[in-house]
């Protein structure tokens, strides 16, 4: 009898990192009954992380109206994890790329403003710690919206209140702290970064995520430009330089504006996930032959904070073997390979469209399951 963990992310729109443990584990042990399957859904404090948390946890699930990343009002999901003291938030639910359309996406303008109502609402059930999940964002602001939803405001030089939206920093001159909600001073925040890009340059939030939100090449220096202004106002008022630390530039600098305005920490989202989940329990048994991981797309980007990197670096440490089942592979994901993931498998049999891959999402990855379950027992001939 073998023993294999199942730790896949989401497939963003298409399937939920729950789903595809499901998926895999049924093809799996239709090959390999008696197989013992240890099913663990992750996230990396993108989508996904909410429900990762809540159901380790033994929580619950909430559901709370906010402005989105455009002031529409839209159903935001978040959760109290089983300690009843504990909230996780995704910004994403509530400022994420998902909640807009194409053609109205655009940094200069969306912003964090009901995360912050998001964390608002946490303080008001009486929650003493706050995760904050913060990928998947549409959002370039610094996480300035966000705090104006705490209470602080950021004015421009006439003592005016700034509009929402990145483009705006460049005129920021002074942040007024008077009306901060003070149970933030009493709260633990962490944020759950995806990656560890810093705020500004070349591998900063505007310049690398920038494009994904609707912004143009002269949009992204401009966006770049106004970060930088906003770093620097921000090591004028607290004399914390939030240009130099990992993560910071996480949700189009939301890791910034959580550090400075809350002082969260910033952690590896799937560390975290990881360390609430009881995989590594599993890990250390010695008994575990494989680990099966997996993200929508595999790229160069994964090993900077992503699910498959993070699962990876765990399963080394016990020295077992790592496949992970991608929607798709970058021509870049060749990295993933010198950081613990031993063969990647994608679910695309053929070419198609992404519209269409999405919505056969299940039947690919029933078939990739399939595939490696067949692979996996040519090593028992």
């Amino acid at each position: 009898m073998g023993r294999v963990v199942l730790a896949p992310d989401s497939f963003k729109g298409s399937l939920s990192s729950l789903q595809i443990c499901r998926i895999v584990s049924s093809e799996w042990q239709k090959f390999f009954p008696d197989d013992e399957i240890f099913s663990f859904p992750m996230a990396d404090g993108g989508e996904g992380t909410v429900e990762a948390l809540v159901n380790a946890t033994g929580g619950k699930l909430k559901t709370t109206p906010v402005l989105g990343p455009l002031g529409d009002k839209v159903e935001a999901s978040w959760g109290i994890l089983g300690d009843g003291e504990t909230a996780v938030i995704e910004m994403a639910a509530a400022s994420g790329l998902y909640l807009l359309e194409q053609e109205r996406r655009n940094p200069f303008f969306t912003s964090t403003f009901g995360t912050g109502q998001l964390i608002r609402v946490a303080l008001e059930e009486c929650c003493t710690k706050v995760i904050i999940g913060i990928g998947g964002s549409a959002t370039n602001d610094g996480g300035a919206g966000m705090a104006k939803a705490l209470g602080i405001r950021f004015l421009d030089k006439e003592g005016v209140d700034l509009p929402e939206g990145g483009r705006f920093l460049a005129g920021l001159e002074r942040i007024d702290f008077a009306r901060l909600d003070l149970r933030v001073r009493k709260t633990t925040f962490v944020a759950a970064c995806d990656v560890d890009n810093l705020l500004c340059g070349p591998q900063g939030a505007s310049a690398v995520y920038g494009p994904q939100k609707g912004a143009s090449p002269e949009m992204v220096r401009e966006l770049d430009s106004a970060l930088y202004h906003y770093a620097r106002i921000i090591k004028k008022e607290l004399d914390i330089d939030v240009t130099d630390i990992p993560g910071a530039g996480a949700a189009g600098g939301l890791g910034a504006g959580l550090q400075a305005f809350l002082g969260a920490t910033l952690e590896p989202g799937v560390s975290l996930v990881i360390s609430y989940s009881g995989m590594e329990k599993v890990l250390q048994s010695g008994k575990i032959d494989l680990v099966v991981t997996g993200e929508g797309e595999i790229n160069a980007q994964t090993i900077r904070g992503k699910v498959p990197w993070g699962v990876a670096g765990l399963a080394k440490k016990y020295g077992i073997p790592v496949v992970a089942i991608v929607g798709s592979r970058a021509e870049d994901a060749g990295v993933v390979f010198e950081h613990g993931i031993d063969a990647v498998l994608d679910i695309i049999p053929c070419p198609m469209t992404l519209a269409k891959a999405m919505e056969q999402a299940e039947e690919l990855v029933r078939h990739a399951a399939a595939t490696l379950a067949r692979l996996y027992r040519l090593k028992n001939f």
